[in-house]
C-alpha cells in the first residue's frame, strides 16, 4: 500500500488534533500494510489489581487502525469508528507497555477495515486481538 503520511507527520497530527492523548501513544514504525504503535502504560491505564484496563487496550486498537488509515489516505480527521470488536486473550505483563501491530485489510471509498494484535512489550503471545471498521468521510 502507498504511504501518504510518515511516522513524524502522524505524530504531529496526533499531537495537534488529539492533545488529550498525545502522550499516551508512540508510533513505532509503519509496515507494508499497517503500523505498530506503543501504549505508554501509566497508572491511569490500570484497573484494580494492577493490570491494564480493557478500555485502555481498546483505545490502543482504535488508535492503531486510525493511524494506519491516515498513513494511507492523509490527514482525514473526521474518519470515525463504526464498529469495533476485541477478544481479550490473556492478562498483560505488569509494568510493561503494550504494542499494537495493526494491518489494514481493506480501504474502500466509504469504509476501511483493519485488525490489530496487541502484545505486552517483549512478549510473543498476544494480549488481545481486535477488529475495527472505520467510516471514511466523503470529499476527503
Amino acid at each position: 500500500m502507498q504511504t501518504v503520511m510518515r511516522e513524524a507527520e502522524l505524530a504531529a497530527f496526533l499531537e495537534r488534533e488529539f492533545p488529550q492523548v498525545k502522550d499516551d501513544f508512540a508510533i513505532e514504525r509503519l509496515t507494508g500494510d499497517g503500523i505498530v504503535v506503543r501504549l505508554k502504560v501509566a497508572e491511569r491505564h490500570l484497573r484494580p489489581g494492577g493490570t491494564v484496563s480493557g478500555p485502555s487496550i481498546f483505545a490502543l486498537a482504535d488508535v492503531v487502525v486510525y493511524l494506519a488509515i491516515l498513513a494511507r489516505l492523509g490527514p482525514v480527521a473526521l474518519a470515525v469508528t463504526t464498529n469495533g470488536g476485541i477478544d481479550f486473550l490473556r492478562k498483560p505483563v505488569a509494568g510493561t507497555d503494550l504494542i499494537g501491530e495493526g494491518r489494514l485489510l481493506k480501504i474502500g471509498r466509504v469504509l476501511a477495515v483493519g485488525d490489530v494484535l496487541i502484545r505486552s512489550d517483549g512478549m510473543e503471545d498476544p494480549v488481545a486481538r481486535a477488529s475495527m471498521t472505520y467510516s471514511i468521510p466523503p470529499n476527503r
